[in-house]
């Protein structure tokens, strides 16, 4: 775990470092904002003295002349320095959000599964307005506050200093009190981030799950579950607004302290003609113009230690470094018939469970392999291993006698085309799904996967046809055709190599008839790996490997099998009665 400081070291490399100029004209300002602040607690002397007390008419249009110029000075200062800081505050926030991204598309499918979606969707907003907050706003108010406070200290002395011995006890007392609200807030903030990524969660399943809600009549439970949840936030957020607003009555407190202490002093130097009333003036109007500073400075220490909470939950994700890499000087796989070999694969997802035992696999290049076996036998988990969606943990994997994992990652997946039962689509136009195989193929070569995948015939009848927009995940599509846009994306790829979760089962008779002969066109002369769901496959696959606890408890052509394994010849017999 890094150190507060350590983050912040951090940041200023990485983030703020490259915007040094822009930070630097931004201070620039804030020291022209401190000179005019404190340029106008200084006129106040002159300006009793000359125009009140030896009624100077010479002065009369100068010293109000130069309050006016004091002013836009100090307005128009303020303006720009705050706008250089948006500015660089929007770019940090870019950088971190783009940072952030890359590494959560670059990650190990072992993490993304681990964490739910609206947790890195808080991560990736939520959280990281709080570091930006501290890079723009806290920053500014450092150097703004800082320089202000200290130019108006200057008159101060300028002006009395015994009185200003007095004003500035406040400081060290304003600062303790920022401490201690600053440490409360870093908890209270990191607690109210892991709300918000609760809430988030949440509110991604609700969408997501919006019509099984309805369908078993459970929106009164999902109300009262929303109600706790919001709760809860509703707490965090009002516990982090109340401790920004506690430094409001202390400030106010010593404030009052002070000034009556100051009346008392000021009273006795007037009466032993040691200060003027034209300077205790200027000396009161310096000291209440550095109240906003002192107050500013006394709560920044809480914005701060909101950014660096953010910062803890960010930057370990930034520096997530996936354990599915290319080795160096790494050369790209080279695919000849697609044959594929598993020897001696061990995985596991977790350190308690062993998923895949000594499994040893072979299938045939341009051939068609079946998977048989019960759920959570490890025919998905072998699937994903042969595009390294995970790395084994002994063993091999090889493709045409090369092994994965001497090869290139790009060069291994461009080869694969992976039809899922859980349809994947974008909420995009149908051309842009299909298309999303090859972002640079034509409109002929997208329509020609279409036909071929007998999508074609639906997209004709939807109302923008090819540039019709299809919703999150194809929600405007049915099944099959969602189904048939996976086939037409998978055809356009034209990958020697196809993995196949079928999902047949629950459409029409009409509809699996024509995915079949989509999927037929999809896998001819070409190495496939197909999950069996249905009959029809088992019965056109060249080879099929009966899957049982993670281990190979058969193979063989079905006639085979039929006569030498048990759980097939049941897996079977169960397919001919439905």
């Amino acid at each position: 775990m890094q150190t507060n400081f350590q983050i912040l070291i951090r940041l200023y490399k990485s983030y703020t470092k490259k915007y040094l100029k822009k930070i630097l004209l931004s201070v620039f300002f804030t020291i022209i904002l401190a000179g005019s602040t404190s340029a106008v607690a200084y006129l106040l002397d002159p300006a009793i003295e000359q125009l009140f007390i030896n009624q100077n008419k010479k002065m009369l249009y100068t010293i109000p002349g130069l309050i006016i110029l004091a002013f836009a000075l100090k307005g128009s200062s303020l303006y720009i320095a705050k706008v250089l800081m948006i500015s660089v505050s929007q770019e940090v926030r870019k950088d971190m959000q783009v940072d952030m991204f890359n590494s959560v598309i670059t990650a190990d499918t072992q993490l993304i599964d681990k964490k739910h979606s609206g947790k890195f969707i808080t991560n990736l907003t939520n959280d990281i307005d709080h570091i930006t907050n501290l890079l723009s706003i806290a920053f500014l108010n450092l150097f703004k506050d800082s320089f202000t406070l200290i130019a108006l200290l200057g008159v101060m002395f300028y002006q009395n200093w015994k009185l200003s011995l007095i004003a500035i006890i406040m400081i060290p007392l304003a600062s303790v009190a920022a401490r201690t609200l600053g440490k409360r807030m870093g908890k209270v903030t990191i607690q109210q981030m892991i709300k918000a990524g609760t809430f988030i969660s949440y509110l991604v399943e609700i969408f997501k799950n919006h019509r099984i809600i309805k369908i078993f009549q459970n929106e009164e439970y999902e109300k009262k579950r929303a109600k706790v949840v919001l709760e809860e936030l509703k707490e965090k957020g009002q516990k982090i607004a109340e401790i920004m607003v506690r430094a409001s009555p202390i400030m106010e407190f010593l404030t009052g302290i002070m000034i009556a202490c100051l009346v008392y002093f000021a009273a006795i130097l007037v009466a032993d003609n040691e200060l003027g009333v034209s300077k205790f003036f200027s000396f009161l109007a310096a000291m209440m113009l550095a109240y906003q500073p002192v107050r500013s400075l006394a709560t920044l220490n809480m914005t701060i230690q909101q950014g660096l909470s953010g910062a803890k939950t960010v930057l370990p994700i930034i520096d997530e470094k996936p354990e599915i890499t290319d080795k160096e000087n790494i050369k790209n796989l080279e695919f000849n018939t697609g044959e594929i070999v598993f020897e001696n694969v061990n995985f596991n997802y977790t350190k308690d469970s062993e998923t895949l035992k000594s499994v040893n696999l072979n299938f045939p290049g341009e051939k068609m392999t079946a998977l048989v076996g019960q759920s959570g036998a490890g025919k998905s988990t072998i699937l994903n291993l042969i595009p390294r969606f995970y790395n084994i943990h002994g063993g091999d994997i090889k493709i045409d006698q090369q092994s994965i994992y001497d090869y290139s990652i790009y060069s291994l997946r461009k080869g694969i085309s992976l039809v899922s039962q859980d349809t994947t689509l974008f909420d995009d136009t149908v051309k842009n799904n299909i298309a999303y195989a090859d972002l640079n193929a034509t409109d002929e070569e997208i329509i020609e996967a279409a036909k071929n995948s007998f999508a074609d015939e639906f997209i004709q009848k939807l109302p923008n046809k090819y540039d019709t927009l299809i919703g999150e995940n194809g929600i405007r599509l049915s099944g099959g055709e969602k189904q048939r846009l996976s086939i037409a994306r998978a055809i356009l790829k034209k990958s020697p190599i196809i993995l196949l979760d079928e999902a047949t089962s629950s459409l029409d008779a009409e509809t699996e008839s024509k995915i079949q002969k989509a999927v037929s066109f999809l896998t001819e002369g070409r190495t496939t790996i197909v999950i069996a769901h249905r009959l029809s496959t088992i019965l056109n696959s060249d080879k099929i490997y009966v899957i049982e606890n993670g281990q190979i408890a058969g193979s063989g052509s079905h006639d085979e099998l039929l006569n030498t394994s048990s759980i097939y010849k049941n897996f079977y017999e169960k397919q001919i009665k439905k």
